[in-house]
């Protein structure tokens, strides 16, 4: 009985697989609807000079943010499904998830463009009157960590080989 339990219990994940996908979901659907007002305002006052490019830019880098934000969270409801439920669904080669390890590894490259992202937007819409060094320095050692990490471990969850000299 308790076997039995146990074993059904799995299905509960459906629960963060569906979350994951509908947020997944909603960023698209908010992504597509900005690029949309980008370009009507675009259309309605063009840009002719850099400093106006400038608000552009960063808008068009929260986009591309949200939308990778929308692939983790995508990536995460995959990956979920393929370990708890059942791995018969129909993805790219690149995109099988075989054990959590691979699930961790493909979410970490994520997430480091992600941070990378978010730093160049910080970097756009930079004024000078706040020390982006100390953004830099805190996203490049949650990077160089995420680096560490991904390095220790390759995409079948086992450690790398040691190449002999």
């Amino acid at each position: 009985m308790l076997r039995r339990i146990l074993g059904g219990s799995r299905y509960l994940i459906l629960i963060a697989v569906a979350g994951s996908l509908l947020t997944s979901i909603v960023l698209l659907l908010y992504g597509a609807a900005m690029i949309i007002k980008l370009t009507v305002e675009i259309a309605s006052h063009p840009i002719f000079t850099t400093e106006d490019a400038k608000p552009l830019a960063v808008a068009c880098i929260e986009v591309i943010d949200l939308f990778l934000l929308a692939t983790v969270l995508y990536i995460i409801a995959l990956g979920l499904y393929e370990l708890f439920i059942g791995a018969d669904i129909p993805t790219l080669p690149w995109l099988e998830i075989s054990t959590l390890e691979d699930l961790k590894a493909k979410l970490i490259g994520v997430v480091i463009v992600l941070l990378s992202v978010t730093f160049l937007a910080s970097v756009v819409e930079w004024k000078g009157n706040t020390n982006i060094i100390a953004l830099g320095v805190g996203i490049g050692l949650v990077l160089l960590a995420l680096g560490y990490i991904l390095g220790k471990v390759d995409n079948a969850g086992h450690p790398p080989e040691k190449s002999e000299p």
